[in-house]
């Protein structure tokens, strides 16, 4: 009898390309982190990902943010959120801190370099958590998790843009574990749509755009649609009405 091994190998492959397609990490990931100074303990509005005044609280993260190296990845990294905890006994919270990436840095091995007020969860109490301030940079261990946004997907018009002649925009406070990937405006005349190119970190820009309303779909595992007035204004925010 001639056995078949198709769908077992079919199986497989679903099995083996899942984690890729869901972003998955259900295991803890060991490595270094460190924190950065602020005046207030928030995160920088000149973090590297371009979200400006709102990158130094982050939706619902009270300024729980974090500057990230090898997870930057050219800018996807931008948004995604991470449960990072330290190892120290009696020091250490079991559940550590719930962060968002805002920034690129590097560091002394490190893949974390945290606000203040992120690194000070780290501990179980105040006391704890100077202890750790202290010691500067200390092993972690970090998983990624899915961000939890309180409010809507956010559309930020970047104040570099003019209307008409060029729009660039920051995507914000994208729930779940999936990558912002691709942003694409819809070109009426042509009846298509066009791309938008990452301009840097969270920021996507496209020039010349379309005279009128423009109508955006972006996607972070599926898709969704928002439009932004005909009247829109460079430094103006828009409630996109929609979340993953």
């Amino acid at each position: 009898m001639e056995l078949s091994f198709r769908p077992q190998l079919g199986l497989v492959c679903v099995i083996l390309l899942f984690p890729a397609l869901c972003n998955c990490q259900e295991y803890f990931t060991k490595s270094r982190a460190t924190y950065y100074g602020t005046p207030d303990g928030y995160g920088t509005p000149t973090g590297a990902c371009g979200y400006g005044e709102f990158g130094r609280l982050m939706d619902g993260y009270g300024g729980r943010v974090t500057g990230v190296s090898g997870l930057w990845r050219n800018g996807a990294g931008c948004g995604t959120c991470y449960q990072v905890r330290c190892k120290i006994p009696k020091l250490c919270d079991v559940n550590g801190v719930t962060l968002v990436v805002t920034d690129y840095g590097q560091g002394d091995g490190t893949d974390f370099i945290m606000s203040p007020r992120a690194f000070s969860k780290l501990g179980v109490n105040k006391i704890a958590s100077e202890e750790i301030k202290k010691k500067g940079t200390v092993d972690i261990e970090f998983k990624r998790v899915p961000c939890k946004y309180t409010g809507n997907v956010l559309f930020h018009v970047q104040e570099t843009s003019s209307n008409p002649g060029y729009f660039a925009v920051v995507i914000l406070f994208v729930n779940g574990k999936y990558d912002l990937t691709d942003v694409e405006m819809w070109q009426k005349s042509q009846q298509r749509w066009e791309p938008l190119r990452r301009s840097y970190g969270a920021v996507f820009d496209f020039a010349n755009p379309p005279s009128g309303e423009i109508l955006l779909r972006f996607k972070a595992g599926s898709w969704k649609l928002a439009k932004i007035p005909a009247n829109w204004k460079p430094g103006a925010t828009y409630d996109t009405k929609v979340q993953f």
